[in-house]
């Protein structure tokens, strides 16, 4: 009897080690995963660094100026309407640096939120391929387009943080003024990380339908709760429209909400599908 107890324990003990050792496995694979993503951002990184002068100036300092793309297109969009408000001739913003190697600080910081930027696709990808094998064929079928849709969707993000949310944000803020008695001066790490943060908070928003596309294939969201949760959804969009771009006027607030509207609306789409996927896999008696 006692060797029966042996043998068992000895078996029981056997399958624990291999257990711990499948997770060591995972947890070695993923370490390498994100080390490879680790090299792609710090590539990126440094080539950000190295163009720095056409990044800093155009890129980074673009909404901080009149001839922006987004002022000329409001100007243009004013003429048309024979409205006046539109254009924006002059942005007053006047930027500091307050520590020593804040300039030094400033070209690194600016440099790695590029390299981030930049490499985040890669990141998706090797994310991708360590979930991958855990998936079955079916699963792999139905998310092959992971990548693709989350790298679009973060672009479109992006670009929309870039062009019209952060040279909003800007003019108004750089403007705005309690007092005639207070000189805005801001400093260059502020408005970096105005820039950095409109823009990055966008793409990150614009992940909205694979966020509901994963929800739903785990059972926690489906079509009919977004759909109730509508008129919800409307206010807190309007809200958080309000509050990334504090400009008084109605029209900004409905440029950004516009896309935040189509984002939820896609996402019903999406927990459709899903929805539909599992009534006819469960039919189907798979």
């Amino acid at each position: 009897m006692s060797d029966n107890k042996l043998i068992k324990a000895i078996k029981e003990k056997g399958q624990t080690m291999e257990a711990e050792m499948s997770f060591f496995d995972h947890l070695e694979a993923l370490r390498w995963h994100l080390v490879r993503s680790a090299i792609a951002i710090v590539i990126f990184t440094i080539g950000a660094f190295y163009f720095y002068d056409f990044i800093f100036d155009t890129v980074i300092m673009g909404p901080s100026r009149p001839d922006f793309w987004t002022y000329r297109m409001l100007c243009k969009i004013g003429d048309y309407l024979h409205r006046d408000g539109f254009c924006i001739n002059k942005i007053n913003i006047s930027l500091l640096n307050t520590e020593m190697a804040g300039q030094f600080t400033l070209q690194i910081n600016s440099a790695l939120l590029i390299g981030i930027t930049l490499g985040f696709p890669y990141l998706l990808w090797e994310i991708w391929r360590f979930v991958k094998p855990a998936l079955h064929e079916k699963e792999v079928k139905a998310a092959s387009g992971f990548v693709i849709y989350a790298t679009l969707l973060f672009i479109l993000g992006i670009l929309f943080g870039y062009y019209i949310i952060t040279p909003e944000s800007i003019s108004f803020l750089a403007g705005y003024t309690v007092s005639s008695q207070i000189e805005n001066k801001f400093t260059v790490d502020s408005y970096l990380s105005s820039v950095a943060t409109l823009t990055l908070a966008s793409g990150v928003v614009f992940q909205l339908p694979i966020l509901v596309y994963i929800l739903s294939s785990l059972g926690i969201l489906t079509p009919a709760f977004m759909r109730s949760g509508r008129r919800y959804s409307i206010v807190i969009i309007l809200i958080i429209s309000a509050v990334i771009t504090p400009t008084p006027d109605m029209m900004t607030m409905l440029v950004v909400s516009v896309p935040l509207f189509i984002l939820y609306e896609v996402g019903i789409v999406v927990a459709g599908v899903v929805e539909r996927r599992k009534i006819a896999r469960e039919k189907a008696g798979l």
